[in-house]
C-alpha cells in the first residue's frame, strides 16, 4: 500500500490571497517545489483538498479554479503530473457540505481508489477545518504557519498530536 499527503492549497502551497481567482496572483511559498520533489523522492503520493467558496458566493468560477492551479504547476516546474488527483470543493461554509473540509470525504474515496495506507497518509494545511479533515479520515495531521496561523495561532487551538511546522518544507524534512 502507498503513502500520501493531502495537502491544503491557499496558505500551505501557495499564498492565500483571499479568493483568488487570477492565475497572476498565484505565489509558491518558499521551498514548496524542493518540498514536493522531496516528497515524491521520498515515495509519497500528492492529493491537494482545496475549499474553494468563492465558487459558490459568485466571486469566481471552476474554470478560474483549474487556471490558478495550472499556473501553480507552472511555476513548481516538476514532472507532471504533479498531483495525483485534486480535489476543489466548491461548497459555501453554510452549504450542504459534500467535500467541503472537515469532510473526510476526498480523503477517504482516494485512500480506497488508490490503494493508500492510511498509517502512512498526512493532511497538511493552515487552517483547523484542514487538520479536522484529516482527524475525520483517521489519518495523521499537520499544520504549517504559512497561512492563517502562526505557531501561537496554532498553540492557542490546542490540537494535542498535532504537530505544527513552519512550513511544508519543513515538515517534509520530517519524513522517511
Amino acid at each position: 500500500m502507498s503513502k500520501a499527503l493531502f495537502l491544503d492549497r491557499d496558505g500551505t502551497l501557495i499564498y492565500d490571497k483571499h479568493y483568488l481567482a487570477d492565475p497572476a496572483g498565484v505565489e509558491l511559498i518558499p521551498g514548496v517545489t524542493d518540498a514536493l520533489r522531496r516528497a515524491r523522492e521520498l515515495g509519497y503520493r500528492l492529493f491537494i483538498h482545496t475549499n474553494q467558496s468563492g465558487i459558490a458566493k459568485g466571486m469566481y468560477s471552476i474554470d478560474d479554479v483549474h487556471r490558478c492551479n495550472e499556473r501553480m504547476d507552472e511555476l513548481l516546474g516538476l514532472p507532471r503530473p504533479i498531483f495525483d488527483d485534486i480535489c476543489i470543493a466548491p461548497e459555501g461554509p453554510d452549504d450542504p457540505s459534500g467535500y467541503r473540509k472537515p469532510s473526510p470525504r476526498f480523503i477517504l474515496e482516494s485512500i480506497e481508489r488508490h490503494g493508500l495506507d492510511p498509517a502512512n497518509c498526512w493532511m497538511v494545511g493552515d487552517r483547523a477545518g484542514d487538520i479536522e479533515a484529516g482527524r475525520n479520515a483517521h489519518i495523521r495531521s499537520a499544520a504549517v504557519c504559512t497561512g492563517k496561523l502562526d505557531a501561537a495561532g496554532w498553540a492557542a487551538l490546542s490540537l494535542p498530536g498535532v504537530p505544527v511546522y513552519p512550513g511544508l518544507a519543513e515538515f517534509v524534512a520530517t519524513l522517511t
